[in-house]
């Protein structure tokens, strides 16, 4: 197993960890938010989680980016989808979730009430959420399956 691979396979896996912190992340925050609930320790710990998750997943995916054969630096790459997904576009709109879930964290820490702290990680992990599935359908791969 080369280094391609290793990286490839812990980020295809990781995935999965990510996936199931923002969803309950979400969850969580959406239940505390329309059923007036407290925010508690396990309420951030969760939010906390998701953040360096996702940010775990984005040095493994630039670490992957930067050995992957699939990401070409030329004007050829722009022409054909596939290579302009993973070159550009993935990272693009992966890093834009990530820094969506990273301000929803930091804003959730700045307000006081709690439903505002539930509200603030529900709105901004629901967007990022949406911008991580839209690079999924745009990939055109599996969503349980392992990328090439």
């Amino acid at each position: 197993m080369n280094l391609y691979q290793i990286l490839l396979q812990a980020h295809s896996g990781f995935r999965f960890i990510v996936m199931v912190l923002l969803l309950l992340a979400i969850l969580q925050s959406l239940a505390g938010w329309f059923g007036n609930r407290p925010y508690t320790d396990t309420n951030r710990k969760i939010n906390m989680f998701t953040m360096l998750s996702a940010h775990i997943q984005l040095l493994i995916g630039l670490g992957l980016y930067f050995v992957s054969p699939l990401v070409q630096f030329s004007k050829a790459a722009m022409q054909d989808h596939d290579t302009r997904y993973w070159t550009a576009e993935h990272i693009t709109m992966m890093i834009f979730a990530i820094a969506l879930i990273t301000v929803g964290h930091i804003r959730s820490k700045k307000v006081l009430a709690p439903g505002a702290k539930h509200r603030t990680i529900a709105i901004f992990y629901l967007l990022a959420l949406l911008v991580i599935v839209l690079a999924i359908v745009q990939s055109m791969r599996p969503f349980f399956g392992v990328s090439h």
